[in-house]
């Protein structure tokens, strides 16, 4: 699992995907149909996979680009501006015609969110878009799947490169086995192996999906279970950290960038099961607050839990 690139690359991390504006709904318990409900509490924070990923790899000490589109009105600037006061460089993004993409986020008492999303075709990217010198500009590549013309060209880019590549993935969709081809470092959400593949079981889908596609690490993020993850076809899997959830938006998109985050500190020579006991910790710490960016921790705060041995936060 060596990193490409060296230390002297611009950027430690590149990110292709996409950014949201979340809308957040707080209610005591979920609503079911034809029902009414109270909100808690209402606002807007900023959201998105790969965005997410990479405020989180910012806050924890490392050079980040962002390469997508923000909408033409006021909740692109708001998008915008979240990103530039964590560090991310956005000097490879564009302002589109459209709105900005949203995401109406239900938060239940329990911190179990509901998540229904909303993006225009005119701020998707396509291949044209992509300069390779932009993509390839970082020592990792992170995408998602979101826009997966867009992705695979990004990835390809990469590893012409030198490059390794992280996959966001969490549905199926079209496209799919020509972007998970591309990938190095496949990161999974729970339900997506056995979705994909038809096998039964977790271990059994990411098998499947190891023996089809081959990348260099396999896995599935499991909430407060942890994480299951494939590597040279062993099975690793990683405990959880307890924490008191108030909101699990972005807790997959923070397990990423702590993956990356972490594989990144580890150096030349990193030893999987740390960088995946790292990732989960960033994870549980990205519960502690509303919406997707809001609980991010930063390096000390990671170490800090990590080097405690606790599995309580």
């Amino acid at each position: 699992m060596a990193l490409g690139g060296t230390e002297s690359a611009p950027f430690d991390v590149v990110g292709v995907g996409v950014n949201t504006v979340d809308l957040v709904a707080v209610v005591d318990d979920y609503p079911g149909p034809d029902s009414k409900r109270r909100l808690r509490s209402y606002t807007e924070l900023p959201g998105g996979e790969t965005a997410t990923a990479l405020a989180a790899c910012a806050r924890l000490g490392w050079r980040t680009r962002y390469v997508g589109r923000f909408g033409r009105d006021e909740r692109g600037r708001t998008a915008r501006a979240a990103l530039e006061r964590d560090g991310v460089d956005l000097s490879a993004c564009e302002t589109a015609s459209g709105s900005q993409p949203v995401s109406v986020i239900v938060v239940d008492d329990q911190g179990r969110r509901t998540v229904l999303w909303s993006r225009e075709s005119a701020l998707d990217l396509t291949p044209a878009d992509l300069a390779p010198a932009v993509v390839a500009a970082g020592r990792v590549v992170l995408v998602d799947a979101h826009q997966p013309a867009a992705a695979i060209h990004a990835a390809r880019c990469a590893s012409d490169a030198g490059i390794p590549t992280v996959l966001d993935i969490d549905a199926t969709g079209p496209d799919r086995d020509a972007l998970l081809a591309e990938i190095d470092i496949i990161i999974t959400s729970a339900a997506f192996p056995e979705a994909f593949t038809g096998a039964a079981g977790l271990g059994a889908a990411l098998r499947s999906l190891a023996t089809r596609f081959t990348p260099r690490l396999l896995c599935a993020t499991l909430g407060r279970q942890g994480s299951l993850a494939l590597v040279a076809g062993e099975e690793i899997r990683t405990a959880g950290f307890e924490v008191s959830v108030v909101d699990s938006t972005g807790a997959g998109d923070a397990f990423r960038g702590g993956f990356i985050a972490g594989w990144l500190a580890a150096g030349s020579h990193p030893q999987v099961d740390s960088v995946l006991t790292y990732a989960n910790a960033v994870a549980a710490l990205s519960c502690r607050q509303l919406g997707a960016r809001s609980g991010l921790p930063t390096r000390s705060e990671v170490a800090r839990v990590v080097s405690g041995g606790r599995r309580t936060v």
